[in-house]
């Protein structure tokens, strides 16, 4: 027998003032997800294991029938896979956003996060940004690979395993210091970031961005 799963990930959204304080699934019309409810079989079924951070990345790993207590790591080794990359035991993959911060100074790493893609930054000027990085921060040890629009991919040899990372979609508005990477290794980490910010601001594509009324991608957000 053959199936078809289809996961409604981040569906539910949020209520919407012009949609009279309902959510976009809550206004919209949906003819034939109302029959499969009306004439179909319902159960609920837990996703997140117990001590489990809520994610579509340990949800999608039960949803498929792995045991994430088992096999999950991080979000990142799985964005590898889908680079066809294959991690070696010393590798640790970090998710690279290009995101835009309300920096309150011109130096240190300090303000509110505005925009965790960029504008929806296009994929050809990220990964023109994306091979600057790695022309100035890659080495031996560091290297980063482009994806698609802000999502990209920093692979660390012999990196930070224990930090504690915030995804930047979860703190839209509110200010990045208190987010941080804490754990052990978390001051390269910053580091890092913070040095990214010096050649993304600098960079052509984002002083045309300004020109153009468009956020810039001043930083790299590693988690």
């Amino acid at each position: 027998m053959k199936y078809i799963i289809l996961i409604g990930d981040g569906m539910a959204d949020f209520p919407v003032d012009d949609l009279q304080g309902k959510t976009p699934l809550q206004a919209a019309d949906t003819p034939n997800m109302d029959y499969l409810a009306a004439y179909g079989e319902l159960i609920q079924t837990k996703t997140i294991p117990q001590d489990f951070a809520p994610g579509s990345d340990v949800a999608g790993l039960s949803i498929m029938g792995y045991d994430p207590a088992a096999s999950y790591t991080g979000r990142a080794p799985l964005e590898a896979a889908s680079f066809g990359l294959r991690l070696r035991s010393h590798e640790v993959a970090f998710r690279c956003n290009m995101v835009n911060v309300d920096f309150t100074c011109q130096e240190g790493f300090t303000g509110s996060m505005r925009d965790f893609t960029a504008g929806h930054i296009s994929s050809t000027e990220a990964h023109k940004l994306i091979n600057d990085l790695n022309l100035h921060l890659g080495n031996s040890s560091i290297q980063f690979y482009p994806g698609v629009s802000y999502r990209h991919l920093l692979v660390w040899a012999n990196g930070p395993e224990k930090a504690n990372c915030t995804p930047p979609h979860d703190i839209i508005g509110q200010n990045i210091d208190k987010y941080l990477p804490r754990g052990k290794g978390w001051g390269n980490i910053i580091k890092l970031m913070k040095a990214s910010r010096k050649i993304l601001e600098t960079n052509p594509i984002n002083q045309r961005r300004i020109k153009q009324g468009k956020p810039v991608a001043n930083s790299i957000w590693l988690w």
